[in-house]
């Protein structure tokens, strides 16, 4: 994986979301933190297109996510804040194959692909459900397996844990743990970060720290509390 950010500001309308940054990220596990409005959703959406630069470039594996825009959106996965929100077909298994359906793959590829999906993340039991019926868990992991079953590099999880109950974060947390794609989580929940090799810490778009987890939590902490 290689993510850069060359001189890339962002804003919508007067107001500047992400401040000038230059930025090469290359590690498996990346955090981004910060409070609420710091701009860490506005980077995370900047790396796969959905939001684009005002000036500068943004890079995917040498893709520009302007110029090269559908080829990165092939390259980075997105599950947002409210998985539910991504899930379109009433069943499980249907919703998976969608992705794969709508790139031309065959019948007989999609079946087979959805069902290694499914064994992957343990809820080949979900296929037939209706996805209104899942549970929070249950609908984060599906969200997940219908991202991963198009085979993106890199994948990006904004609030995974969001409004799980312990259980379920434990679930969702182990199967993120068990991902070989590399992963940019955006979360507030600094337990599933601790362990990853970089955090980013946003505070008013702006990039103020950038290192191993407890020197960046420490960082958070001291801007949270002022």
């Amino acid at each position: 994986m290689e993510i850069r950010f060359a001189d890339c500001s962002i804003r919508y309308g007067e107001t500047v979301a992400l401040h000038p940054l230059d930025l090469a990220l290359t590690e498996r596990r990346i955090g981004v933190i910060g409070l609420n409005g710091s701009g860490k959703t506005t980077f995370a959406r900047a790396i796969n297109g959905l939001v684009k630069p005002s000036q500068g470039h943004v890079t995917v594996n040498g893709l520009d996510t302007v110029a090269d825009g559908p080829a990165v959106l092939g390259t980075v996965g997105f599950i947002f804040q409210n998985p539910q929100n991504q899930l379109i077909l009433p069943i499980v298994a249907d919703d998976i194959a969608l992705g794969l359906k709508s790139r031309g793959v065959g019948k007989a590829e999609v079946a087979a692909r959805v069902e290694g999906i499914l064994m992957r993340f343990g809820i080949e039991h979900l296929a037939r459900r209706r996805v209104h019926a899942l549970s929070g868990g249950e609908t984060q992991l599906v969200a997940m397996a219908s991202v991963l079953v198009t085979e993106p590099d890199i994948l990006i999880l904004d609030e995974p844990t969001n409004q799980l109950d312990l259980k379920n974060r434990k679930r969702v947390i182990d199967t993120l743990a068990s991902l070989d794609e590399a992963a940019i989580v955006v979360s507030h929940d600094l337990s599933l970060i601790e362990s990853f090799e970089r955090v980013l810490l946003f505070h008013e778009g702006r990039l103020i720290a950038d290192g191993i987890p407890g020197d960046v939590v420490k960082a958070y902490e001291a801007v949270a509390l002022c």
